[in-house]
């Protein structure tokens, strides 16, 4: 930006109705702050346009002809991928939600979000912060928490670092570089920390540690 304070956010839109890509691409080009970088039709041509444009988010359709976004979010984890991947899509199911976010999906919004929704999330997931709607919070909440699971244990001094570590969407190295610890014992805490809270997931460890006060 030209006062220094904000830096531009690029993005890319992956979706196979082009009246979206277009609407999409209208508002964010209308907004200050972001920049569309291209569309895909689908998964395939969509982990090829990150490939090539390397954007700072991704507005990941889910259901496509010709290639999904859960498989799309998987082969750009699979390639180091940069770029945060933001699901923007009308199904807010179980079969929808949680694979894509063990997928590695950085949030998860409906596409009946607001504007400003919409923008202050895109701008959160370049940040590396999660981001889900309220719907798909409870729903993943709700999930994890059944009757007579775990979930109540407090967690260590250590384990609480760890969690706002990956809260912020610092990966597994930069967790281990950032604690001067080794990825073997950040993955130890990380399945300790997932048993206390009752959790199978990075996701929903950062949603249920929200909605009980652990963070922030």
């Amino acid at each position: 930006m030209a006062d220094g304070t904000a830096r531009t956010i690029t993005l890319i839109v992956v979706d196979d109705h082009p009246v979206v890509r277009d609407g999409l691409r209208g508002m964010f080009e209308s907004a200050p702050g972001f920049e569309v970088l291209g569309e895909a039709a689908d998964g395939v041509e969509g982990v090829d346009l990150v490939a090539r444009l390397d954007p700072d988010v991704v507005l990941m359709d889910l259901r496509m002809p010709g290639g999904g976004g859960v498989a799309a979010i998987a082969e750009l984890v699979r390639r180091g991928a940069r770029s945060r991947v933001l699901v923007l899509t009308t199904y807010d199911t179980d079969s929808d939600t949680l694979p894509a976010i063990e997928a590695g999906a950085t949030g998860y919004l409906l596409k009946d979000a607001p504007r400003d929704e919409l923008f202050t999330a895109v701008r959160a997931a370049a940040d590396g912060r999660t981001v889900l709607s309220p719907a798909v919070a409870t729903r993943l909440i709700t999930r994890v928490r059944t009757p007579g699971a775990p979930g109540n244990e407090a967690l260590s001094a250590r384990e609480r670092e760890v969690l706002e570590l990956v809260a912020k969407g610092t990966s597994n190295r930069g967790i281990a570089a950032e604690l001067f610890i080794s990825e073997a014992t950040v993955k130890t805490h990380l399945t300790h920390m997932f048993a206390k809270l009752g959790v199978k997931d990075r996701a929903a460890a950062v949603a249920v540690a929200y909605d009980r006060g652990i963070l922030g």
